[in-house]
């Protein structure tokens, strides 16, 4: 404990029990009204004192205590009415009670006003007090008849602040009116937090906000009927309403900050829940114990040095004023993160313990996580090896065209043109020439063959749609394009559906004896659908080089391939290609 908590400690019993017995001692309360009254404050003080020690991040806890102290100071004026020390310190205090309290319910439970109106209004309440205080502390002496809202006391001493006595009833007439409507508005600003509160803020906030309106409301009936220096000392009834209002802020924080009931029930759920077979998604399972249906899961992959989601993909944990994070497991080797709603943290104990609860099953899904995450990256890698094939095809294709091509018809026309000066006959030399240009043009139709496999300069720059025409009227077997999007694709979906077309074409000239073959290409969604059917033999082997290379272009792209073969029924493939 430190100094400070400790130091509160001893100082709350002592201002507590001696007030009380001073106020028991001057026949002011009865010993029960003594207990009851100073007790609450006490109560006050060591709830706080307590909920700062467990919670040392909140500020709450402090809030707490002087709230404790702030009802309990004023009357040292009362019990020690001989001490100008405790008339001073009552009158500073004569009203701090009322900005404290609007500051511990505005700010819970984090102890930090969120908006402007909070710390307006809490600003507000502090400048009335000290407007109060001003009052007693220069203008008022108990030694006055009604100095203080309180019959004469001669034996009393003045603050040492004393100026002059005045009489200010009327200042303090406004000072009511102006405390009544700051009052007003803290129920708006509290109504009007339980309703943007989501349903987790709400169960923690709702008993201090119970709290607060009582105590909203026994404040504006007090100004209303008796003035804000009521003295409840004397008017015994009113004296058991403000022990009450004292009572059950602590009563209410405890409830809402300390609750832990049904914690363990809940965690012993989740333990069984998480045994079950087949298991369950241990974020579902995390959430409903947690009772945060928002509640996301990120897992630790130690040789990324990166959180990941459950699809292994990487996320970036972050805190925000509606979000928070809690890491699982030592700092520098975490097993996981959840994002979370912030009211979870006012359970830390039921949070730890899910968390503990959990972590057998967290430690598998980090495993599935890490396992998903290498396959994403299989999947991209994949992906650019296929692209860096197509961008290599073109290339090819492009230094074939722009090359061995563009020499070889260089030569021919070196030999047309040699052809042209020998003239008719040349010693048998122009039917050399002639059967060399043969020769050639053959080679320049193969080479375009070539080039045309290697990579399509149709598909580049003309489209899928002329790209698969070419391909149906090279093809032996006659082909039926029923339909073929008439809009661009990607270049690697374009691709993919080209070269898919252009083996399937191949296997079926050579392997399946057919005598037609109906291609239909369409957009489905995001993505392509390719569909080729022939009327041959079947009995297509899918592991085959061929089918097994197409499919594997397809896969690279995130699509999928099925190929259907049955023997005597021809060959059916479908494929769907990501267009995005």
């Amino acid at each position: 404990m430190s100094a400070l908590r400790l130091a509160l400690l001893l100082a709350g019993p002592a201002l507590c029990a001696g007030v009380g017995l001073g106020a028991v001692d001057h026949d002011r309360l009865t010993p029960i009204q003594a207990v009851a009254g100073y007790g609450a404050d006490f109560a006050a003080i060591a709830v706080g004192l307590i909920v700062w020690r467990r919670r040392p991040e909140s500020r709450t806890g402090i809030l707490l205590v002087l709230f404790g102290f702030a009802f309990a100071l004023p009357d040292l004026r009362i019990v020690f009415h001989g001490s100008p020390a405790a008339q001073t310190a009552g009158m500073a205090a004569i009203e701090v009670v009322v900005p404290v309290f609007g500051l511990l319910v505005l700010s819970y439970p984090t102890g930090r006003l969120a908006s402007r109106v909070d710390r307006g209004l809490v600003v507000a309440g502090f400048s009335l007090a000290a407007g109060y205080a001003l009052l007693e502390l220069l203008f008022l002496s108990p030694r006055e008849p009604h100095a203080g809202g309180y019959t004469e006391c001669f034996e009393c001493a003045d603050p040492w602040t004393h100026v002059k006595t005045y009489d200010v009833l009327g200042i303090r007439d406004g000072l009511d009116v102006a405390i009544s409507v700051l009052a007003l508005l803290f129920l708006v600003r509290l109504v009007r937090k339980l309703l943007v509160t989501t349903r987790r803020q709400r169960e923690v906030v709702l008993p201090l906000a119970f709290a607060g309106t009582f105590v909203a409301v026994e404040f504006i009936v007090q100004i209303s009927v008796f003035g804000a220096q009521v003295d409840s000392w004397t008017n015994r009834a009113w004296f058991w309403i403000v022990v009450a209002s004292t009572l059950v802020v602590p009563l209410s924080l405890a409830a809402g900050l300390l609750w832990g009931r049904g914690a363990r029930a809940a965690v012993a759920d989740l333990v069984l829940e998480l045994e079950r077979t087949p298991p369950v998604p241990v974020r579902d399972a995390l959430a409903r114990t947690l009772g945060d249906p928002s509640l996301e899961l990120a897992l630790w992959l130690p040789e990324q040095r990166a959180f990941v989601d459950g699809a292994g993909d990487r996320v970036d944990p972050t805190s925000s004023a509606e979000r928070t994070v809690t890491v699982l497991g030592p700092n520098d080797s975490p097993l996981a993160a959840l994002i979370h709603d912030p009211a979870l943290l006012e359970r830390r104990a039921l949070l730890d313990s899910a968390g503990a609860a959990a972590r057998l099953a967290l430690e598998n899904e980090r495993l599935q996580a890490e396992l998903r995450a290498q396959l994403v990256e299989i999947r991209r890698s994949r992906a650019r090896i296929v692209e860096a094939g197509d961008q290599e095809r073109r290339r090819l294709e492009r230094d074939l065209h722009d090359g061995a091509q563009q020499r070889l018809l260089s030569l021919g026309l070196a030999l047309q043109l040699a052809r042209a000066r020998l003239g008719a006959g040349g010693n048998g030399a122009d039917d050399l020439l002639a059967e060399a240009d043969g020769e050639l043009r053959a080679a320049l139709d193969e080479l375009r063959e070539l080039a045309q496999g290697i990579h399509p300069a149709v598909l580049t720059e003309q489209g899928l749609g002329p790209a698969l025409r070419t391909l149906a009227e090279r093809s032996p077997v006659p082909v039926r394009i029923e339909s073929v999007p008439d809009e661009r694709l990607p270049g690697p979906a374009e691709a993919a559906v080209y070269f898919l077309v252009s083996e399937a074409l191949a296997n079926v000239a050579k392997h399946a004896q057919a005598t037609s073959v109906r291609l239909r290409v369409a957009q489905a969604g995001s993505a392509v659908a390719v569909e080729l059917e022939d009327d041959g033999v079947g009995g297509a082997n899918p592991d085959g080089s061929g089918l097994r290379g197409l499919a594997d272009r397809v896969q690279a792209l995130d699509g999928t391939v099925a190929i259907v073969s049955e023997p005597g029924a021809g060959t059916r493939i479908r494929a769907e290609i990501p267009c995005a």
